[in-house]
């Protein structure tokens, strides 16, 4: 058996990120039928998606920021404030991301990664279902991932 000697280093270098990414992807893509049917298709690309509420004045009441992705809309952020909470206003900015990725970029499904004292039950009432709680993320806080079947 023949022994290497590797020098481990830490520290963040944007080209090795890049070459990890590429490799990485490369090495998934050949692995994955799937993925190599979706390399370099309009759906490949990860597309930004926002909606925003204002309020008369102009002021940001609430917003939605999430990406498109194979056919998914991901929910990133989703914030209302304090002010205009329980109005619907959460329900419709929600509403409206799912129409557009549906309509617009062809989405058939969406995700959301939320925490125990934010909007799980929020996410439920919006058809959400629940497919994995992670305890302790941070500590203390459970993370909960929800999915939704769209169109």
């Amino acid at each position: 058996m023949v022994s290497h000697m590797f020098r481990m280093e830490t520290g963040v270098d944007k080209e090795r990120l890049g070459l990890l990414r590429s490799r990485l992807s490369e090495t998934n893509t050949a692995a994955s039928a799937e993925l190599r049917a979706l390399r370099g298709t309009r759906e490949d690309q990860e597309v930004p998606l926002a909606v925003w509420a204002l309020d008369e004045a102009g002021g940001l009441a609430a917003g939605i920021a999430a990406h498109t992705w194979a056919r998914w809309l991901h929910v990133d952020y989703l914030w209302v404030d304090d002010r205009h909470r329980g109005a619907g206003l959460g329900s419709r900015l929600l509403a409206q991301a799912e129409r557009v990725a549906v309509e617009e970029r062809g989405c058939r499904s969406s995700r959301v990664e939320t925490w125990d004292f934010q909007a799980p039950g929020f996410y439920r009432n919006q058809g959400y279902e629940l497919v994995s709680v992670i305890p302790d993320y941070p500590e203390g806080v459970k993370e909960f991932t929800l999915t939704k079947r769209l169109g």
